[in-house]
C-alpha cells in the first residue's frame, strides 16, 4: 500500500502553557477530501498552522514520502502544500490581478499560466471585473474568492481552506462551495476547515471531529452527516 499524500501522527500544538491539539492522528490520501470539524477552540485553525509551518508542533508530520520537521513554510509550499488561511491575507494595497500573479510566482509555464488565468477569471467574474482595482477594496467575499484563485494558480498538490466561508453574506457562500465542490469532484487533495459543518460535510469525502484538541470521531462524511450525536453538536438538530 503506498503511503498517504499527508500523514500526522501524534500532533500536539501548545500555546504558552496551554495544549491546543492533544496527540491527534489522521491521514490524507492522494485525490482524497477530508475535512476536520468542530466547536471554536477545538484546535482545528492550530492543526493546519502546524502541517503548514506557521505553528510550531510536535509529533510526526509527513508528506509526499518525507518528514516536514526540518522544511520551513515556504518550501513545504513550493512542493504543493498550499493553504487558504483563515480572514484571506490577501496584499490589500496590490490589484487584483497581482495578488493572483503572486500565486504563480514560481512558476515558469507562461503559456499555462496565462490559460489557467482565465480560468479563475471564469470560475469568479468578479475577478475579471475588478482586475485592476486594489484588493483592499473588494468586499469579504471577493477577497476570498481571490484568495482560492491565488491559490489555485500555485498548481497545488495539497489544497488547505481554512474557514472559507467565516463572515460571508450566504450567497457568497454557495459561490465559494459550488467551487469547493467542483474542486473535489476534479479529484484534488483538499483539506477543509469549516465553520459550517453541513457543508464541509457535503463536499468532502471523510471527516475527522475535534473536540478539545482530540480527536472523537472519524468517518465517512456522508455517513457522519446522519449520526444523531454529530447532528445535535454541529449540525443544529
Amino acid at each position: 500500500m503506498s503511503e498517504p499524500l499527508l500523514s500526522v501522527k501524534g500532533l500536539t500544538v501548545s500555546y504558552g502553557g496551554v495544549q491546543a491539539v492533544k496527540g491527534i492522528d489522521f491521514h490524507l490520501d492522494e485525490g482524497e477530501q477530508v475535512t476536520l470539524i468542530g466547536a471554536n477552540g477545538a484546535g482545528k485553525t492550530s492543526t493546519l498552522r502546524a502541517i503548514t509551518g506557521l505553528q510550531p508542533g510536535k509529533g510526526e508530520i509527513r508528506y509526499a514520502g518525507q518528514s516536514l520537521a526540518a522544511i520551513p513554510p515556504w518550501e513545504r509550499m513550493k512542493q504543493g502544500l498550499v493553504m487558504v488561511p483563515e480572514g484571506r491575507g490577501v496584499f490589500k494595497r496590490l490589484t487584483v490581478l497581482e495578488n493572483l500573479q503572486s500565486g504563480a510566482y514560481l512558476r515558469r509555464d507562461r503559456t499555462q499560466l496565462a490559460t489557467d488565468m482565465e480560468e479563475i477569471f471564469s470560475t469568479f467574474p468578479r475577478l475579471a471585473e475588478r482586475r485592476h482595482q486594489t484588493a483592499g477594496l473588494l468586499s469579504g467575499g471577493e477577497q476570498q474568492m481571490l484568495a482560492m484563485g491565488r491559490a489555485l494558480l500555485s498548481k497545488p498538490r495539497l489544497l488547505i481552506l481554512d474557514e472559507p466561508s467565516m463572515g460571508l453574506a450566504p450567497i457568497m457562500v454557495e459561490t465559494i462551495f459550488n467551487t469547493i465542490a467542483r474542486l473535489s469532484r476534479d479529484g484534488m487533495t483538499l483539506l477543509l476547515v469549516e465553520q459550517n459543518a453541513r457543508l464541509a460535510l457535503q463536499v468532502t469525502q471523510r471527516a475527522c471531529v475535534l473536540e478539545s484538541g482530540t480527536l472523537s470521531l472519524q468517518g465517512p462524511s456522508a455517513s457522519l452527516l446522519n449520526d444523531d450525536a454529530l447532528r445535535k453538536a454541529y449540525l443544529g438538530e
